[in-house]
């Protein structure tokens, strides 16, 4: 195997490893109130932000959505690329970023920013989905509220507040194919003004792939007091995974048997400790939130060259502050919405290797003011402007160690053309800054921070029966942050000539019957370089087309089902930087389904994956090779109880 692509395994596996009660199905029809988050605020539904989605607990369970990232997948048709651990972390991708797509995107869980200085994804797979209230995305460049990499979008997760005296509990179980067991318990008490939560689980799989065992436990819980002007509260999450690496194989190797192994040794655990705690006040007309929370990380791996085995190990800390106020007041016919804060964040790594040391460190302070006006009247119009300024300081070994600055904007309004259909747009600057990782295996000098002038259009209709959102995206990226494999003998990270993403989105729901739901969600994207000596080739791992739909049916007699379809166009392979390999990552469709039978407090359930069993792979960072086979077809068993 080529030493880059060695090398690029051994990143990628390390770094995949850095990381509420379902309510009773209503019918279809059923379409309750639901706060969401707006400018990082609890707001009324009317300020949800503009082409935002969100998705519900009842989205959730009646998908059967095992995990945040899959119920990102399934329910709101975000594409992903599979795991390289074996985890259920597929790598999600907002706007066609490709190998990059993580550090293109911001994961938020209630506030807190999951997303780190390294090339790993937020590992969602150790959020228990029991918890979860809804899911938000917002897609498109966000860098205002959120900070850098939040140019393909921001994720955020909210979890459930218990109810005001109430106790409520859960226990679930589940078995399937490739040795699958999962076990989960969920326990939430709550009186006049105190609560306490708690949800553990444990999961252990054999996974399609030979040597690809993957063991993962969890625990979250909480107390949170509430009280006339506001709630307090504090979060504890704890994980630890530990997995086998089934590495790549080459296209030959594939076709003959997807689920071979070429990384027999391979191994590597993850141990993440999360402690959170936050406060919301009222204080008249201004509203104060704040997060302080901690997250340490240990990552260890182990790969094999041979009969030489090389051990690396991480030792990470991250601590944020994000105190911020809004001003919400109704003058007239015109809600205006003030929102100011502050974003302190600390960013630690020691890596450790036989007979090596190295820290890296980041730090980034950044203050942000967005304002929105909502005026009231037949065309529901809105106007938001919103700025922020960040200065980071890092220090890292082999690195130009400094200070970057830089700044972020955005410009949208929205209002109704005609009854029931509204019209927006967008326009903005957002930015990135390279990792620890990528600045640590560059050709020459620091990177420079990425930029991208976003411009957005769309259009809103909605009805009882219908609703359909459509937009029209373009991103324009100077000094894009992406590996190139053509620099020198092995490749490197470098800053990209001008770069762009232009295509469409559409989402539309429909309702069939009052028992049955039609969604679906289309993403075209064109990503291409623009200029330099690559101008009008396309980027790599990046799909042109990605469809998804889904049937819904609930008809409330304790009967439910919901099944899927995914069709994802061909894309170049992640080696084709100059569009010559001569194939193409070949286009798939993967079906999937699931029934459920509710008994008084039982829920029994039977769900598959993949139901075609269709070979497919979604990775491969060589020319017909460096292939990291998608999922094979598994079917689930499951049992849930609620006590009440």
């Amino acid at each position: 195997m080529h030493s880059s692509v060695v090398l690029r395994r051994a990143i990628a596996c390390a770094f995949a490893f850095s990381p509420a009660f379902a309510l009773a199905q209503p019918s279809l029809q059923t379409l309750p109130r639901i706060d969401v988050l707006g400018a990082r605020f609890a707001s009324d539904p009317s300020l949800l932000p503009i082409s935002a989605s969100v998705i519900t607990a009842d989205d959730i369970r009646r998908a059967g959505a095992s995990d945040v990232n899959q119920a990102i997948r399934k329910i709101g048709g975000v594409y992903g690329r599979q795991s390289l651990d074996g985890s259920s972390d597929f790598t999600l991708d907002l706007r066609g970023f490709g190998e990059n797509s993580s550090q293109n995107l911001v994961v938020m869980l209630d506030g807190v920013r999951l997303s780190e200085n390294d090339l790993g994804g937020a590992v969602l797979s150790t959020i228990p989905i029991e918890t979860v209230e809804r899911i938000e995305i917002v897609r498109g460049g966000s860098s205002v509220l959120f900070g850098g990499g939040a140019t393909g979008g921001v994720i955020q997760i909210v979890t459930r507040r218990p109810a005001a005296n109430t106790t409520r509990a859960s226990l679930r179980a589940e078995a399937g194919q490739f040795g699958l067991a999962d076990a989960r318990a969920t326990l939430s008490t709550a009186w006049n003004s105190f609560a306490l939560d708690a949800a553990v689980g444990a999961q252990r799989t054999d996974n399609y792939r030979d040597h690809n065992e993957f063991d993962q436990s969890t625990f979250s819980g909480g107390a949170q007091w509430q009280y006339k002007a506001g709630r307090t509260g504090l979060r504890v999450d704890s994980a630890r995974q530990d997995a086998q690496f089934a590495g790549s194989l080459s296209l030959a190797q594939f076709e003959t048997n997807p689920r071979d192994d070429s990384t027999p040794r391979d191994t590597g655990s993850l141990d993440a400790d999360r402690i959170s705690a936050f406060v919301e006040h009222r204080f008249g007309t201004l509203d104060l939130a704040a997060e302080l929370s901690r997250r340490d990380k240990t990552t260890s791996s182990t790969y094999y060259f041979g009969d030489s085995a090389s051990r690396l190990t991480y030792d990470t800390r991250q601590t944020q502050f994000s105190p911020r106020l809004r001003h919400l007041a109704q003058t007239g016919s015109v809600l205006n919405e003030l929102v100011a804060g502050i974003d302190l964040v600390r960013w630690t790594r020691l890596a450790a290797a036989a007979g090596y040391s190295a820290r890296d460190a980041q730090k980034s302070r950044a203050v942000y003011l967005r304002n929105e006006a909502r005026l009231d009247g037949p065309r529901n119009a809105r106007l938001a402007i919103g700025a922020r300024r960040e200065l980071v300081e890092r220090s890292a070994p082999f690195d130009d160690n400094g200070r970057q600055d830089q700044n972020a904007w955005e410009v949208q309004g929205s209002a109704d053309a005609v009854q029931g259909v509204n019209l927006y747009l967008k326009t903005g600057r957002s930015f990135r800054l390279p990792t620890a990782d990528e600045n640590g295996f560059r050709q020459a000098g620091a990177l420079r921070i990425q930029t991208s002038r976003d411009l957005e259009a769309g259009a809103r209709l909605g009805a009882p029966a219908l609703g359909a959102t459509l937009r029209f995206f373009r991103h324009r990226l100077t000094d894009e942050i992406f590996y190139d494999p053509t620099l020198g003998d092995f490749g490197a990270n470098t800053n990209l000539a001008p770069t762009e993403r232009r295509g469409v989105e559409l989402e539309a729901r429909k309702l069939l019957t009052p028992a049955l739901a039609l969604t679906t969600q289309l993403q075209h994207v064109r990503a291409r370089f623009i200029e330099g000596a690559n101008a009008g080739r396309e980027m790599v791992l990046v799909p042109k087309n990605v469809v998804t739909a889904r049937l819904s049916w609930a008809p409330g007699n304790g009967h439910s089902a919901d099944a899927g379809a995914q069709w994802v166009d061909s894309q170049r392979y992640g080696g084709d930087f100059t569009n010559s390999c001569g194939a193409r990552i070949p286009s798939y469709v993967t079906l999937d389904a699931r029934y459920a039978r509710t008994v008084g407090q039982w829920e029994f359930a039977l769900a598959g994956t993949n139901l075609a069993d269709r070979q497919h792979f979604s990775q491969a960072f060589l020319c017909r090779g460096a292939i990291y086979p998608g999922d094979g077809r598994q079917v689930r068993l499951s049992a849930r109880y609620d006590f009440k």
